[in-house]
Protein backbone atom coordinates (compact mmCIF):
# COMPACT_ATOMS: atom_id res chain seq x y z
CA UNK A 1 0.00 0.00 0.00
CA UNK A 2 1.77 3.21 -1.20
CA UNK A 3 2.09 5.79 1.72
CA UNK A 4 -0.34 9.29 0.93
CA UNK A 5 0.87 12.41 0.06
CA UNK A 6 -0.49 15.09 2.55
CA UNK A 7 -1.62 18.80 0.90
CA UNK A 8 -2.52 19.83 -2.32
CA UNK A 9 -0.25 19.09 -5.59
CA UNK A 10 2.06 21.65 -6.99
CA UNK A 11 0.83 22.15 -10.92
CA UNK A 12 3.82 21.66 -12.67
CA UNK A 13 4.61 19.03 -15.95
CA UNK A 14 5.75 16.19 -13.63
CA UNK A 15 2.41 15.88 -11.94
CA UNK A 16 0.68 16.48 -15.32
CA UNK A 17 2.41 13.39 -16.11
CA UNK A 18 1.44 11.27 -13.13
CA UNK A 19 -2.20 11.80 -14.04
CA UNK A 20 -1.69 10.76 -17.54
CA UNK A 21 0.72 7.79 -16.33
CA UNK A 22 -2.57 7.19 -13.78
CA UNK A 23 -4.83 6.88 -16.54
CA UNK A 24 -2.22 4.42 -18.34
CA UNK A 25 -2.26 2.07 -15.62
CA UNK A 26 -6.10 1.72 -15.51
CA UNK A 27 -5.88 1.04 -19.28
CA UNK A 28 -3.62 -1.79 -18.61
CA UNK A 29 -5.02 -3.21 -15.62
CA UNK A 30 -7.75 -3.65 -16.99
CA UNK A 31 -10.50 -1.17 -15.14
CA UNK A 32 -11.12 1.09 -17.83
CA UNK A 33 -11.79 1.01 -21.61
CA UNK A 34 -11.35 3.63 -24.26
CA UNK A 35 -11.54 7.33 -23.26
CA UNK A 36 -14.68 6.63 -20.36
CA UNK A 37 -12.53 7.53 -17.18
CA UNK A 38 -11.08 10.49 -15.75
CA UNK A 39 -8.51 11.51 -13.19
CA UNK A 40 -8.84 15.12 -10.83
CA UNK A 41 -6.10 15.86 -8.67
CA UNK A 42 -6.26 18.89 -6.17
CA UNK A 43 -3.59 21.53 -6.63
CA UNK A 44 -2.72 24.79 -5.22
CA UNK A 45 -4.58 26.15 -7.15
CA UNK A 46 -7.37 24.12 -8.13
CA UNK A 47 -7.70 21.23 -9.63
CA UNK A 48 -5.97 19.52 -12.61
CA UNK A 49 -8.51 17.23 -14.51
CA UNK A 50 -8.35 15.46 -17.98
CA UNK A 51 -9.26 16.89 -20.90
CA UNK A 52 -12.53 15.18 -22.91
CA UNK A 53 -12.20 12.94 -25.45
CA UNK A 54 -8.70 12.21 -25.83
CA UNK A 55 -7.03 9.02 -26.10
CA UNK A 56 -4.39 8.78 -22.83
CA UNK A 57 -1.84 7.16 -25.43
CA UNK A 58 -1.87 10.86 -26.95
CA UNK A 59 -2.45 12.78 -23.93
CA UNK A 60 0.48 15.35 -23.38
CA UNK A 61 0.67 17.21 -19.75
CA UNK A 62 -0.27 20.68 -21.45
CA UNK A 63 -3.36 18.96 -22.34
CA UNK A 64 -4.76 18.50 -18.48
CA UNK A 65 -6.93 21.48 -17.31
CA UNK A 66 -6.67 23.31 -14.37
CA UNK A 67 -10.00 24.43 -12.69
CA UNK A 68 -10.54 26.66 -10.20
CA UNK A 69 -12.45 25.38 -7.15
CA UNK A 70 -14.37 28.15 -6.17
CA UNK A 71 -16.43 28.21 -8.70
CA UNK A 72 -15.52 30.67 -11.20
CA UNK A 73 -14.68 30.75 -15.15
CA UNK A 74 -12.33 28.34 -16.65
CA UNK A 75 -9.40 29.87 -17.94
CA UNK A 76 -9.20 30.62 -21.38
CA UNK A 77 -6.60 28.67 -23.89
CA UNK A 78 -7.36 25.49 -22.35
CA UNK A 79 -8.77 22.17 -23.89
CA UNK A 80 -12.42 21.10 -22.74
CA UNK A 81 -12.68 19.61 -19.54
CA UNK A 82 -13.96 15.98 -19.08
CA UNK A 83 -17.14 15.93 -19.28
CA UNK A 84 -17.75 14.59 -15.59
CA UNK A 85 -15.96 17.75 -14.09
CA UNK A 86 -18.67 18.81 -12.21
CA UNK A 87 -18.39 15.90 -9.68
CA UNK A 88 -14.90 16.01 -9.33
CA UNK A 89 -14.60 19.39 -8.34
CA UNK A 90 -17.77 19.05 -5.67
CA UNK A 91 -16.10 16.25 -3.98
CA UNK A 92 -12.72 17.85 -3.88
CA UNK A 93 -14.30 20.89 -2.31
CA UNK A 94 -16.58 18.77 -0.07
CA UNK A 95 -14.14 16.35 1.11
CA UNK A 96 -11.00 18.60 1.83
CA UNK A 97 -8.38 16.07 3.08
CA UNK A 98 -9.11 14.10 -0.35
CA UNK A 99 -7.06 15.38 -3.35
CA UNK A 100 -7.53 12.83 -5.77
CA UNK A 101 -10.69 11.66 -7.33
CA UNK A 102 -10.78 8.27 -9.98
CA UNK A 103 -13.68 7.73 -12.22
CA UNK A 104 -14.04 5.00 -14.39
CA UNK A 105 -16.03 2.25 -15.82
CA UNK A 106 -14.71 -1.46 -14.65
CA UNK A 107 -16.68 -3.82 -16.01
CA UNK A 108 -17.63 -5.50 -12.69
CA UNK A 109 -18.31 -2.54 -10.81
CA UNK A 110 -20.54 -1.56 -13.92
CA UNK A 111 -22.15 -4.82 -14.00
CA UNK A 112 -23.35 -4.13 -9.98
CA UNK A 113 -24.32 -0.70 -10.88
CA UNK A 114 -26.78 -1.28 -14.33
CA UNK A 115 -28.54 -3.96 -11.61
CA UNK A 116 -28.29 -0.86 -8.79
CA UNK A 117 -26.28 -3.49 -6.63
CA UNK A 118 -24.15 -2.13 -3.64
CA UNK A 119 -21.42 -4.88 -2.46
CA UNK A 120 -22.17 -5.74 1.28
CA UNK A 121 -19.87 -6.78 3.93
CA UNK A 122 -18.72 -10.08 1.50
CA UNK A 123 -15.33 -9.77 1.92
CA UNK A 124 -13.20 -7.52 4.65
CA UNK A 125 -11.61 -5.43 2.04
CA UNK A 126 -15.22 -3.39 2.16
CA UNK A 127 -14.38 -1.77 5.05
CA UNK A 128 -11.19 -0.01 3.37
CA UNK A 129 -13.93 2.23 1.63
CA UNK A 130 -14.85 3.45 4.70
CA UNK A 131 -18.13 1.23 6.02
CA UNK A 132 -19.58 -1.78 5.65
CA UNK A 133 -20.60 -1.89 2.03
CA UNK A 134 -20.09 0.03 -1.43
CA UNK A 135 -23.04 2.22 -2.10
CA UNK A 136 -25.20 3.00 -5.30
CA UNK A 137 -25.58 6.56 -6.38
CA UNK A 138 -28.52 7.35 -8.33
CA UNK A 139 -29.15 7.45 -11.52
CA UNK A 140 -28.80 10.87 -13.58
CA UNK A 141 -27.31 12.00 -16.44
CA UNK A 142 -23.43 12.11 -17.01
CA UNK A 143 -22.27 15.65 -16.66
CA UNK A 144 -25.48 16.95 -14.54
CA UNK A 145 -25.67 18.54 -11.60
CA UNK A 146 -27.78 16.09 -10.20
CA UNK A 147 -25.39 13.21 -10.93
CA UNK A 148 -22.50 15.70 -8.24
CA UNK A 149 -25.32 15.54 -5.78
CA UNK A 150 -26.07 11.75 -6.04
CA UNK A 151 -22.37 11.02 -5.87
CA UNK A 152 -21.71 13.52 -2.81
CA UNK A 153 -24.65 11.81 -1.19
CA UNK A 154 -23.31 8.10 -1.54
CA UNK A 155 -19.95 9.63 -0.88
CA UNK A 156 -20.50 11.24 2.61
CA UNK A 157 -19.50 8.74 4.60
CA UNK A 158 -17.25 6.95 1.68
CA UNK A 159 -13.85 6.69 -0.61
CA UNK A 160 -15.72 5.71 -2.99
CA UNK A 161 -19.06 4.53 -5.07
CA UNK A 162 -20.71 2.73 -7.94
CA UNK A 163 -22.95 5.04 -10.31
CA UNK A 164 -26.14 3.37 -11.26
CA UNK A 165 -25.89 2.36 -14.80
CA UNK A 166 -22.74 4.22 -15.00
CA UNK A 167 -19.42 3.18 -13.44
CA UNK A 168 -17.52 4.04 -10.06
CA UNK A 169 -15.88 7.05 -8.46
CA UNK A 170 -13.03 6.69 -5.71
CA UNK A 171 -11.48 9.06 -3.90
CA UNK A 172 -8.12 9.39 -2.02
CA UNK A 173 -5.55 11.65 -0.11
CA UNK A 174 -3.21 11.00 -2.88
CA UNK A 175 -3.14 9.92 -6.54
CA UNK A 176 -1.53 6.33 -5.91
CA UNK A 177 -4.00 5.37 -3.16
CA UNK A 178 -6.55 6.83 -5.18
CA UNK A 179 -5.62 4.25 -8.18
CA UNK A 180 -4.98 1.57 -5.79
CA UNK A 181 -8.93 1.89 -4.66
CA UNK A 182 -10.46 1.41 -8.10
CA UNK A 183 -8.29 -1.65 -8.75
CA UNK A 184 -9.26 -2.88 -5.39
CA UNK A 185 -13.17 -1.63 -6.06
CA UNK A 186 -13.02 -4.10 -9.33
CA UNK A 187 -11.42 -6.52 -7.11
CA UNK A 188 -14.03 -6.84 -4.99
CA UNK A 189 -16.50 -6.58 -7.49
CA UNK A 190 -15.22 -9.41 -9.28
CA UNK A 191 -15.19 -11.70 -5.87
CA UNK A 192 -18.66 -10.49 -5.66
CA UNK A 193 -20.17 -11.29 -8.91
CA UNK A 194 -18.56 -14.49 -8.60
CA UNK A 195 -19.97 -15.77 -5.77
CA UNK A 196 -23.04 -14.93 -6.72
CA UNK A 197 -22.99 -17.23 -9.56
CA UNK A 198 -22.58 -20.31 -7.05
CA UNK A 199 -24.35 -19.68 -4.18
CA UNK A 200 -25.19 -16.89 -1.91
CA UNK A 201 -22.50 -14.90 0.13
CA UNK A 202 -22.06 -15.42 3.41
CA UNK A 203 -22.62 -11.48 4.70
CA UNK A 204 -19.96 -10.34 7.61
CA UNK A 205 -21.82 -8.77 10.47
CA UNK A 206 -21.35 -5.31 12.20
CA UNK A 207 -19.33 -6.46 14.77
CA UNK A 208 -16.75 -8.72 12.90
CA UNK A 209 -16.58 -5.33 10.07
CA UNK A 210 -15.84 -3.45 13.32
CA UNK A 211 -13.01 -5.42 14.21
CA UNK A 212 -12.22 -4.78 10.53
CA UNK A 213 -11.89 -1.57 11.24
CA UNK A 214 -9.86 -1.06 14.35
CA UNK A 215 -7.09 -3.87 12.83
CA UNK A 216 -7.10 -1.47 9.56
CA UNK A 217 -6.11 1.34 11.74
CA UNK A 218 -3.30 -0.22 13.59
CA UNK A 219 -2.34 -1.91 10.38
CA UNK A 220 -1.87 1.53 8.25
CA UNK A 221 -4.46 0.82 6.15
CA UNK A 222 -6.86 3.45 7.06
CA UNK A 223 -10.90 3.78 5.17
Amino acid sequence: MPDPMPGPYCDNTATRQSIIDACLAMQASGVNQGVSGNISLRTTDGMLITPSGVDYEKMRPDMLVLLPLDGSRLRRGQMKPSSEWQFHRDILVAKPTEMAVVHAHPVFCTALAMNHQPIPACHYMVAAFGGDDVPVAGYALFGSQELSDLVLLALRSRSACLMANHGAVVTGDSLERALWRMIELETLAKGYVTSLSIGSPKLLNSEQMAEVKQAFAGYGLKP
